[in-house]
């Protein structure tokens, strides 16, 4: 029988509001199963880009990361924020170690292609990607990998990296070991089918579904990314795979009926 493993994923919203925060991270280091956390950015690169001069040029909600942006991203992703979460949890008697993709080859990527958009220093992922070994033996060890959103590619670049895709992939890429279980935490109760309507939470999602929500213009683009890697690692035998609210993760962890569950 696999060992259980939680893959918990949190964005900009929790990490920008610090009482918020360190009440998930209680949530979190309560946690007694193998877990891993993987974080995305706040408001502080773009507020600290503001206050450097630096523009910052977004396409379809996406960032494009030229070489300044990068310097920031990076500082303020891997540096500030991970060394943040990292004290906070080792406050809560939590062996956190936090890392970015280039550290111990961790996760490597490749510049993103696209036929029309330069995104700049914008990294994509897969499955193979990931250094599924060295993750698990750290795990072994009884260290709680955090990952910040920050990738390379062993040619000396680092690389800007959608963190609701790093826990997806990393989730995949350790499938196959342990009995992942792979949250995306965030400010909603889950998916819902009226984002009007904080109550109309979906307890299920399928691929099918997702279509058909995304046709009829029913989902906010900031959900979509979300949507994506979690239906991509269903599709790649994830055991479960689940939208919850941050607030709900204890929650969640005792009784497993708090948010959306994605299947295929």
């Amino acid at each position: 029988m696999k060992e259980k493993l939680y893959i918990i994923k949190i964005g900009g919203n929790l990490i920008d509001d610090e009482k918020l925060l360190n009440e998930f991270l209680e949530q979190f280091s309560e946690i007694k199963e193998r877990k891993i956390l993987v974080h995305g950015g706040g408001k502080l690169a773009t507020t600290l880009a503001d206050k450097l001069g630096v523009e910052q040029k977004m396409i379809n909600g996406r960032r494009i990361t030229d070489k300044d942006t990068l310097d920031i991203v990076a500082m303020v992703y891997a540096g500030g924020i991970n060394k943040n979460i990292v004290a906070k949890l080792q406050q809560k008697k939590c062996q956190a170690i936090g890392f970015s993709g280039a550290d111990a080859n961790l996760i490597k990527a490749k510049k993103r292609e696209h036929a029309e958009i330069d995104f700049g220093f914008v990294g994509d992922i897969e499955k193979k990607s990931v250094n599924r070994k060295l993750i698990s033996k750290l795990i072994k060890l009884k260290l709680v990998p955090v990952f910040s959103a920050i990738t390379h590619d062993k040619k000396g670049n680092l690389f800007n990296t959608n963190a609701d895709t790093i826990a997806s992939v990393v989730a995949q890429a350790l499938s196959s070991k342990y009995d992942v279980e792979l949250l995306f935490c965030f400010d909603k109760e889950g998916v819902l089918e009226n984002v009007e309507d904080p109550g109309s939470v979906l307890k299920t999602v399928s691929q099918k579904e997702f279509s058909l929500l995304k046709e009829a213009g029913k989902l906010h683009k900031g959900i979509l990314p979300k949507l994506e890697n979690a239906l991509g690692a269903v599709k790649n035998k994830v055991n479960k795979v689940f939208l919850i609210k941050e607030t709900e993760l204890k929650n969640h962890i005792e009784n497993h009926h708090a948010g959306t569950e994605i299947c295929l």
